[in-house]
């Protein structure tokens, strides 16, 4: 993408960047400024790289749960629309004093009393918190709207191509992945012949991989991985990465498939090349 001259650079509105942990909203910072963009960066505190306010126009960082801030400092940046990515870990989201710890303002509790409290839901929380900032002239725009380059590809995408076993256990457990994302229990599974080895939970994806490696002792399996059937992708798109791709060489994994279009490969030539060393293959399956 070209960049704007720097009159029209300055002169739009800047795009908003609600950050949380990992190597992801770098990436995004360093796409929305090759689209000729401004970017406000709203870090989460104790959750942002420390290299990514470098790579902002304007920052300032702000409690997980204190909205309000958020809207504060997007007003103060002239933000319109924003996207939210980056990691909090999910474990965190079940702490006893989760609510306390975190300082919530009264914005934050007041939508958890009336929304949230009955239904904890990734996918509700997200349409809940949209539809707050929306009220208050702050858009959540498509995460993965400034780095199609780093999006995954229809067919094989690694040197190595997938087994005649690895492509008869994608077939078989694909439409298991997606009944699973369906009841919104998670956005991966391991195969083995035709055999679910592990499913995702709370947990998050390596922690799955590692469990599935402790109960998988013969080598090749395949890890499954997309996001559910009518996903929000304005927030928590399923994203791999080189951590993945190590975690899979340490468990005895041999193939990855993912999404087309729904999973986000962070750094995407690292995550290949990554891929090719270790000998496992990474293929897109169309997930429509």
């Amino acid at each position: 993408m070209q960049r704007a001259d720097s009159n029209s650079f300055n002169d739009l509105p800047p795009i908003g960047l609600i950050a949380g942990q990992g190597q992801l909203p770098i990436l995004v910072a360093e796409g929305i400024r090759a689209a000729g963009r401004r970017v406000a960066c709203i870090g989460l505190r104790d959750q942002f790289e420390p290299e990514l306010p470098a790579c902002c126009d304007l920052f300032e960082s702000a409690g997980v749960v204190q909205l309000g801030r958020w809207l504060r400092l997007a007003r103060k940046f002239g933000v319109r629309d924003a996207v939210m990515v980056g990691r909090v870990a999910k474990a965190r989201m079940h702490d006893p004093l989760k609510l306390f710890r975190q300082l919530p303002d009264w914005r934050a509790a007041n939508l958890w009393y009336r929304k949230l409290r009955h239904d904890r839901r990734s996918a509700t929380l997200l349409t809940v918190l949209a539809d707050d900032l929306a009220k208050e002239g702050l858009v959540l725009i498509d995460s993965t709207t400034y780095i199609p380059d780093h999006m995954a590809r229809e067919g094989t995408m690694t040197k190595r191509e997938p087994t005649a076993e690895q492509r008869s256990d994608i077939l078989f457990g694909w439409p298991l992945l997606r009944q699973i994302g369906s009841l919104d229990v998670g956005q991966a599974i391991a195969v083995r012949e035709k055999d679910v080895i592990a499913v995702e939970a709370v947990e998050g994806t390596d922690r799955m991989i590692e469990r599935a490696g402790q109960l998988c002792r013969r080598r090749g399996w395949t890890l499954l991985k997309t996001a559910r059937p009518g996903h929000d992708m304005r927030a928590d798109v399923p994203t791999i990465g080189v951590s993945t791709v190590e975690n899979m060489h340490r468990a005895g994994g041999g193939c990855i498939a993912i999404g087309v279009g729904r999973v986000i490969i962070v750094d995407l030539p690292a995550v290949i090349a990554a891929a090719d060393q270790y000998g496992i293959a990474i293929v897109g399956v169309r997930d429509d």
